[in-house]
């Protein structure tokens, strides 16, 4: 069943929602949207998240998630396509929970190797669809669109916690 839009986002013209749920022409791509999606989703990460605390991480990422929802619920809408491969606004917002809780670990020298890793996890995740994400992509509308790549992005988050624990660089 899905939830009632707000009036403000049902007043937002077409191609203002759809450049939103693109991410402009990032989710264009002929090959890989999704992959470039991630890669927008890191410059996010980085510019907002990367030295955040607990409770500003959370904050935003909540609702950038919850935006997201939205803009992706209207978009299903607009473009009368379920989960159109040119929504990549999932995958940007769902980069940064890739890197949940491993703030002290990404001031090493070495955090380009936790952002490449996590950024190969949550592609190969989002893409493979284990563990039952595959079955939270068939929710309906928005909310079905994002949380197949947040519980990716948390799947990813574990295995980057395993990495850090058992790698003997951080010792």
């Amino acid at each position: 069943m899905r939830w009632k839009q707000p009036l403000w986002l049902r007043l937002l013209p077409s191609p203002l929602v759809i450049n939103l749920a693109t991410l402009g022409p990032v989710g264009r791509v002929k090959r890989g949207p999704g992959t470039a999606g991630s890669a927008v989703g890191l410059i996010w990460f980085t510019l907002f998240f990367f030295r955040a605390g607990w409770f500003e991480y959370l904050l935003l990422g909540g609702l950038s998630v919850v935006v997201a929802i939205a803009i992706c619920e209207e978009a299903e809408i607009r473009l009368q396509k379920r989960d159109p491969g040119e929504v990549v606004i999932d995958e940007f917002v769902a980069i940064p929970f890739c890197f949940l809780g491993l703030q002290p670990y990404l001031n090493e020298a070495l955090a380009w190797l936790i952002i490449l890793v996590g950024f190969l996890l949550f592609r190969v995740f989002d893409i493979a669809k284990p563990f039952g994400i595959r079955r939270l992509q068939k929710l309906e509308g928005g909310f079905g669109v994002v949380v197949d790549d947040l519980v990716a992005a948390l799947a990813t988050a574990f295995c980057l916690h395993l990495f850090v624990y058992f790698t003997p660089f951080w010792i």
